[in-house]
Order: structure tokens, then sequence, then C-alpha cells
């Protein structure tokens, strides 16, 4: 008997029914706000954008998701706190903004003094990791609505108008150049988890390929790329980025409609996918709208400039380039058409 494959949305997360959610709530938005420090309209942005006079400021907010799970199940806790910043600051950078100041929310079913303070350390690590403060926070106790721990932040960042990167500058002729992610990253753990329940693999097992046990590499924090990728607009010209979170490579129709991105070169990925990919019979297709595959941020550039920075990083490779059509491919008729 063939088993069934499985989904993200099998797994009780439909990302096309999330966007539907999404777009209900963002159409009961019309307010506008009167005087300075007024919202720019800008489709497909990882973080909002506000007129301030000469700079733009950022706002954007995330969180951990059932990495969280895993972190309980495994008690460690002093690495999400870095996956919390993570999720916040490469969001950030993508239109170019440096982030400057972050703000945590813990709901927590009880005060527990040790465990905070080993969130704590995560989010102090990830704080440096991002030449950023953290200047305030919430931690609410809440006992009849949150069973453990959840933990969300909220980055503020700036730019100089002249550098704002709005993926409009996309043209064809540019590579996509990735850089490599440490791992899973904060996206698809629903999936993964599921994945491991049901055939039965224990977090503590190790795995063909692994330095360490599965629930380990699982909750490897998310990497960041704040210093590399605002480094590289000092000296190159960077058309449009995306960071690989929830919607995997649909990510990159985020950017210049009317354009194709075609991947068509990806990285070999870390293990962990191929063995999340095998246990679980799922799809290519799945596997590359669901996890980050290797692929943890993409920057469209022109190709001169592509090859230098591609030259200069040990973790970058040119995975693809932008053509004329529509939408997302990447090899063996893989494509995405909406968001």
């Amino acid at each position: 008997m063939t088993r069934e494959a499985w989904t993200y949305a099998r797994a009780g997360v439909d990302i096309d029914r999330k966007s539907g959610a999404i777009g209900s709530l963002v159409k009961q938005l019309a307010y506008r706000r009167k005087g300075r420090g007024t919202k720019v309209d800008a489709e497909g942005q990882f973080a909002g954008l506000i007129d301030f006079g000469d700079v733009y400021l950022t706002l954007c907010t995330d969180g951990v998701g059932t990495k969280l799970l895993l972190a309980e199940e495994l008690g460690v806790w002093d690495t999400v706190g870095i996956d919390c910043v993570a999720m916040n600051v490469n969001d950030t950078i993508c239109v170019g903004a440096e982030p400057i100041a972050f703000v945590d929310y813990i709901a927590i079913d009880r005060p527990d003094e040790a465990l905070t303070a080993e969130v704590g350390k995560g989010l102090e690590r990830g704080a440096a990791l991002s030449n950023m403060d953290i200047v305030g926070g919430e931690i609410a106790v809440l006992p009849e609505m949150v069973k453990g721990l959840d933990i969300s932040g909220t980055c503020l960042g700036y730019m100089e108008k002249e550098r704002l990167v709005d993926g409009q500058g996309v043209e064809e002729g540019d590579l996509l150049v990735a850089l490599r992610s440490s791992g899973v990253h904060s996206n698809g753990l629903t999936l993964a988890r599921k994945v491991l329940e049901s055939e039965g693999v224990p977090l503590g097992d190790s795995a063909p390929g692994l330095e360490g046990s599965v629930g380990m590499e699982l909750l490897r924090p998310t990497e960041i790329y704040v210093q590399q990728v605002l480094g590289s607009l000092d000296w190159s010209e960077v058309h449009g980025m995306v960071n690989v979170t929830g919607g995997g490579m649909r990510n990159l129709l985020r950017l210049r409609r009317g354009l194709c991105y075609e991947i068509d070169r990806p990285p070999r990925p870390q293990p962990i996918f191929s063995l999340l990919q095998e246990w679980g019979s799922i799809s290519d297709e799945e596997m590359y709208q669901t996890f980050n595959m290797g692929m943890g941020f993409i920057m469209a550039m022109p190709e001169d400039d592509a090859e230098a920075f591609v030259k200069g990083a040990d973790n970058a490779s040119v995975v693809g380039s932008v053509r004329a059509g529509e939408g997302v491919r990447l090899p063996d008729g893989i494509s995405y058409l909406n968001y």
C-alpha cells in the first residue's frame, strides 16, 4: 500500500488559506495617518515602510513558531531568541534598511526565571549579530490562554531614501544569488514535526549526514544576514532581495511582477531536507514551497556584481537568473505562479 505523502496543508498549515486570511484582514485597514511619518504603499515588501522626512523607517514583526515545541521537548532554550531576532532583521534588510531597535513579546503560562534567562541569551546574541539594541519588551503571564511559552518580536529599521531596494528594479538578465541557510531556520517546522511523529523518529536519534541528533539539527538557529547584506549595498548594485521564509521559493513572487525567476542550479540542500523528504514522502514541489532548501536569502543583481559578490563570499552561489515570462521556475517542471 502506498502511504500518503505529507504536505504542509496535511500537517495543518495551508499557505494558500493563510494568504486568504491575510488578505481579508488587510482589506479592513484603510485609515492613513495625517502628519509626519506616513505609510508608504509598497506591495509585497517584507517590512512596512514609513516616510520620515529624509529617511525611511521600517517596521516588521514575526515569531519563532512551532520550533518552540522542539525547544520545549529538548529542554534547550538558549537559541530561540536568535531565531526571533533573525526572522525580523532578515525581513528588515530586504528593503536595504538597517535594524536599529527591537522589542520582544513573551507569552508564558507561568513565570519561570531560569527559562526566560535562557531565552534572553539568544536575544542578546541575535542583537549582537545584528548590531541592534533591544529597547524593551513584555512578558505576559497567560495561564488560561498559553501552554508553555511563545515569543515574537518587532524590529525598527531605517535607511536613507536613495538606499531603498523595493524589488521594482529587477530586470531580465539579473542573476539570482543565494546565501546559504544554516538549515531549516524557523519555517516548516510543523510539517517536519508531523513527519517525525508519523514515522516514529525520536528527536534524540542520529541520522546520516547530521552532526548531532535530528532534534538539535532542527533547532539550529536561523542565520542572520544583516552585516553581509548591508555591507554589499555599499559597493554593489542590488535590484531586489528576498528572505526565504514561509512559502519557500514562492517568496520570489514578491519582487517585480511580469518576470520569470528561474532557479536552474539550486545548491545541494543540507542532509536534513532530504531526510525529511524521504521520511514523509514529500514531493519536490512541496519541499520548495515549504522549506528554504539551503537558500536562506536571495538577491537579484546585475551579472558583474553577482559574480563579484559570490567570489568574495564563501556562503553564496549563483542559483539562477531573471528571464522573460511569469512566476518562479525550478528544475523538473516545478513552477509557482502565485504567492
